[in-house]
């Protein structure tokens, strides 16, 4: 009865400190990819949260064509050791190799939530505050643009309205209805 009790705090406490660690790793890799501007005050946090692993981790792997495969390696292995860890508390016992493969799931639909939730905060901060300068709402703007811009030739805006949003959170909840569950699938992953 005691561990059950302190069990679910503990693992919301871990799930909690490494989902936000993940979020800022998978955001400065998402910046990077979409060329967001570096000198961003956010973009600038984001460095200085995540250089202490990936400095040396760079040295080791390089990026290729444009993509720092540091940050993703960086946040896999973060996500195995949060699961491990989970997994731990929990009272369950598995192999190292586990938390690895049943990290690659977890981390596609983070990154699927992260625009999911970009785009659903750029629609809302476009009806409250439209045109107003932030740099949280520029590197937003950067970030989604590669989804939006596209969507934005196959449905343009009409009388003012832009459904391109719309047309994007859809696709994004199908990619992820239809990718997540192969994925878990394949790994035999519990989460």
């Amino acid at each position: 009865m005691g561990s059950s009790y302190l069990t679910n705090p503990v693992v919301f406490l871990v799930q909690t400190l490494f989902g936000l660690y993940l979020l800022a790793i998978l955001l400065r890799f998402l910046l990077q990819l979409v060329r967001a501007d570096f000198y961003n005050p956010i973009s600038q946090f984001l460095v200085k949260v995540t250089n202490p692993p990936l400095k040396p981790l760079r040295r080791i792997i390089p990026g290729f064509g444009g993509i720092d495969l540091s940050s993703l390696l960086l946040a896999w292995l973060l996500k195995a050791v949060e699961l491990l860890i989970i997994i731990s508390i929990s009272g369950g016992n598995i192999s190292l190799i586990t938390p690895l493969i049943w990290a690659i799931p977890e981390l596609v639909e983070l990154l699927i939530n992260i625009y999911l939730f970009g785009i659903l905060i750029q629609v809302i901060l476009s009806w409250v505050n439209p045109g107003s300068y932030n740099p949280a709402v520029s590197l937003l703007y950067s970030l989604t643009s590669p989804l939006l811009t596209p969507a934005q030739k196959i449905l343009p805006p009409t009388g003012g309205i832009d459904l391109s949003p719309m047309l994007v959170i859809i696709g994004l909840i199908l990619l992820k209805m239809l990718l997540i569950p192969p994925l878990l699938q394949i790994t035999s992953s519990p989460f």
